[in-house]
Order: structure tokens, then sequence, then C-alpha cells
């Protein structure tokens, strides 16, 4: 595996780990207060997503406890809070109460995610990625607005190299419409990286490509999210189907081998690469980075 790339999971407090990356069966609990130091030295996972940070702005202090517990070659992949990153005020359903009128707020954005990550995460800082939440339909058809409100935030946001190297911003969508040659301009424009999402409301990998292309030459961040079989609206689904995340349940060869090559080709080049990988995605996050380790180091 070239040292470039880094695989890792979704987070890491799953007790179906055990014997995988776990040396006997854990509670969640437990994991999630100390788990973090034994996956990082798993020698396949070198980098986690950092999600509850999308539900929670995190402080500086928090990530800095999270930076403390693994070596100095990891890296964190971190999603930025719903408070900028979606724009609709959501239930505890999930459903659109009302716009949210701090969506892409480059003040909120500094001030609740990309100041605390940088101060707390330091050298360790991976990728922020603001996951843009699905739009209100009304919304989707005045995309202009949005890629205005985009600009502007990202226009506002420091260079995470100052911290980070190999630091990086990113911008995942939920939305094909965003999927656009002004989008790309609009990441160009303020050197962001567009995190490829892989995600049934998205098009297949093969047919997002073309956003790399033109951004090309860019880091690679992907989160790897839900299997196309369930749809875009099927985690309820995949976690009825995956159990207790042991096993690969529903293996994608397609995606892995189109990922792998992406990856290999972004490594060549020198360009860090960030891939994160939920359970969702194919059953078992430790064993999809295995099987895309391999398809990465056999060229195939």
């Amino acid at each position: 595996m070239p040292q470039r790339i880094r695989l890792g999971g979704s987070t890491w407090s799953y007790p179906g780990w055990a014997g995988l990356v776990w040396d006997q069966p854990y509670s969640e609990a437990q994991l999630a207060r100390r788990g973090l130091q034994a996956y990082s030295r798993h020698p396949l996972l070198r980098c986690v997503c950092v999600d509850r940070s999308f539900y929670r702005s995190l402080s500086a202090s928090q990530y800095e406890q999270l930076a403390q517990q693994v070596s100095e070659d990891f890296r964190f992949i971190v999603k930025g809070p719903a408070l900028v990153c979606d724009a609709q005020v959501r239930d505890e359903q999930g459903r659109g109460r009302q716009v949210n009128p701090a969506f892409l707020d480059p003040r909120l954005a500094l001030q609740e995610f990309v100041q605390p990550a940088m101060e707390g995460l330091g050298g360790k800082l991976g990728a922020l990625v603001f996951q843009l939440s699905p739009l209100p339909p009304h919304w989707l058809s005045r995309m202009d607005g949005c890629l205005d409100k985009l600009d502007t935030l990202l226009a506002a946001l420091p260079s995470l190299r100052t911290h980070s190297p190999d630091g990086q911003i990113a911008v995942e969508v939920r939305d094909a419409q965003w999927l656009s040659p002004d989008f790309v301009q609009v990441l160009k424009r303020h050197g962001a990286s567009y995190c490829l999402g892989l995600h049934p409301k998205l098009p297949p990998i093969e047919e997002q490509l073309w956003i790399l292309r033109s951004l090309w030459p860019s880091p690679l961040v992907c989160r790897w999210n839900l299997h196309r079989n369930h749809g875009p609206f099927g985690y309820e689904d995949a976690e009825k189907r995956y159990g207790d995340y042991a096993q690969l349940v529903d293996p994608d060869p397609a995606t892995r081998a189109v990922l792998a090559k992406v990856a290999r080709a972004t490594a060549a080049a020198d360009l860090p690469v960030y891939i994160g990988i939920s359970n969702h995605a194919e059953g078992c996050a430790p064993r999809s980075a295995r099987a895309l380790a391999e398809a990465i180091a056999s060229g195939c």
C-alpha cells in the first residue's frame, strides 16, 4: 500500500469488529471511550471519520483528546456540523421543519468547525468535509443561489496547511443537482476538493469521475457511505441486513475496483488519499478496507 493512501472506518465503536479490530468483545460504550487507541493500531486503519461532529459541534479540547490517542501518522476526516451544512432545521425523524438561516454561514463555519478542528487536531487533521444535506425541493431549481453561498463560505476559510501539511477542505453533496461545471469552478477557485460520495442518492462512481478530472491535481477525499442496493433512503434496511457488521454481506467489487484505480493514481502523483468506509457500504468496514487495500496493492 502506498503510504499516501489512508483507509478507515466511519467511527469506531462497533462490538461486532471483535477478532477484526478488537482482541475480544467489548460494549459499544467501552469502545466509544477507549476504542480509538486500539483502532489506530490496526495496520490498515490509518484514518477515521468523525461523524458525531455533524450532530453537535466539538470543541478544540475534544478534538485534542482524540488526537492524543493516535500516532503522528494517523489522520482524521471530520464532518462539519448540520448547523451550517443542512439547509433545513429538522425534527427527530429527520423531516425538514423550516429553512436554516445559518446554512453555509462563514462565521459559524469557522467558529463551530474549522478553527476548533485545526486547533485541536493539528497535524493529524486530514480532511474537513462539508457534507451538504438534501436541499428543500424548491431550492433544487435555484442552484445559482446555493453556489453563491458555497462560494462565499469557501472564500472565508483559511488554509489548513498551516496546521497540517496534508489538510484539505472538501465538499460532499447529497443532491445530484450540485454536480455541474459551475460547482467545479467554485471548488477550484478556492482549492477545495470534491468529496467523492458513494451513496445511492448520487450517480455511480464512474459518473462522478469527471469532477475529479476537472479538479486535477487534487487530493482524493472519499466517503463510501451506503450500498446502492438499499436505495437513497436505505440506512435502516442496511442496519437490519448487516447485523453486527462483522461480515461482507453485499460485496461490491465493481465500485472497489474503480476506487482502487483512482486511489493509486492520486498517490502516484504524491497527493494524499483519504477514504472513509461505512459499515453500510458492504456490511463490514474493516473487511471492506482489507479488500480495497488488496485491490490497490495488486493493481487490479
